[in-house]
C-alpha cells in the first residue's frame, strides 16, 4: 500500500501545468524547498517550462505544450523536486517597517486585544517584538505574506470583509500578519499603518518585499505618522 504521506507530490492542474507538493503546513523549511526549486528552474531554464509560482507548501510549473509534453516535464520535475540544496541560501535581508498601531489608523487592534484576552499595549508589544518571514507574494501585486506570527495574538479574518483597506495597512489574519501594499478589498484585522511603500510599478523591483526576507515592525509615534 502506498504511503500518502510522501512528499512531493505532483498533481496535474489543468492541461498545461504542474502542482508539486512539499507538504501540507506553514513550515519554513518546506517553503524552502518551493522557493528553491523555483529558482533553479529560473537559472537552468528547461524547454518547454515557464512561469514558476511558489505557495507556502507548493510550487505551480507551468508549461508549453508547443515545446514539451505533459509526460516529459513530470519525469524532469520528479528527479529535480527531491533535492534540496539547489543554491546556497544567501543571508536574509531584513526589513524594518514603522507603524502607528491603534485609532484610526489600527481600527481592530481592541478587538484583537479582546479576542486573545489581551491588553491593546500587550498586541503592539508582541507584534512588535517578532521576526518574520516573508513566505511568498500574492493577493495583490506586493502583498507578502508574512509567518512568525506570536499564536497568542492569532486572530480570525472579520466576518465582513471590508471594500476598502487604505495602502500602508497592517493586518492579522489567523497566524499571518502583512501589510496592504496597495489600496484594495481585505479582510484582515486591521492594528496599524504604515507610510513604507511596499509596492511601486516605477521602482525596479517595483516590490520592496521578496521570499526570504525577514521583517520587523517597529512602533512609530502618532506625530511622526502625519
Amino acid at each position: 500500500m502506498a504511503n500518502t504521506d510522501t512528499y512531493p507530490r505532483f498533481l496535474p492542474a489543468g492541461d498545461s501545468a504542474i502542482l508539486i507538493q512539499f507538504g501540507e503546513k506553514i513550515d519554513v523549511q518546506i517553503n524552502q524547498k518551493a522557493h528553491a526549486l523555483a529558482t533553479f528552474l529560473q537559472n537552468n531554464p528547461i524547454q518547454g517550462i515557464g512561469e514558476t509560482i511558489p505557495g507556502y507548501c507548493t510550487l505551480l510549473v507551468h508549461f508549453d505544450l508547443r515545446y514539451t509534453s505533459y509526460m516529459e516535464i513530470m519525469n524532469i520535475l520528479r528527479q529535480k523536486a527531491p533535492q534540496e540544496n539547489f543554491l546556497p541560501k544567501p543571508d536574509p535581508r531584513r526589513i524594518k517597517i514603522p507603524v502607528v498601531y491603534g485609532g484610526h489608523y489600527g481600527p481592530d487592534l481592541d478587538f484583537v486585544a479582546q479576542h486573545n484576552h489581551l491588553t491593546s499595549e500587550e498586541v503592539i508589544r508582541i507584534h512588535s517584538s517578532s521576526v518574520y518571514l516573508v513566505y511568498m507574494i500574492g493577493f495583490t501585486p506586493g502583498f507578502a505574506y508574512l509567518g512568525g506570527l506570536d499564536e497568542s495574538i492569532a486572530t480570525p479574518r472579520v466576518q465582513n470583509p471590508r471594500k476598502h483597506v487604505p495602502a500602508g495597512s497592517v493586518g492579522i489574519a489567523g497566524m499571518q500578519t502583512g501589510v496592504y501594499p496597495i489600496d484594495s478589498p481585505g479582510g484582515w484585522q486591521l492594528i496599524g499603518h504604515t507610510k513604507k511603500i511596499l509596492f511601486d510599478p516605477h521602482q525596479n523591483p517595483p516590490c520592496l518585499l521578496a521570499p526570504g526576507d525577514e521583517v520587523v515592525f517597529i512602533p512609530e509615534p502618532v506625530e511622526e505618522h502625519q
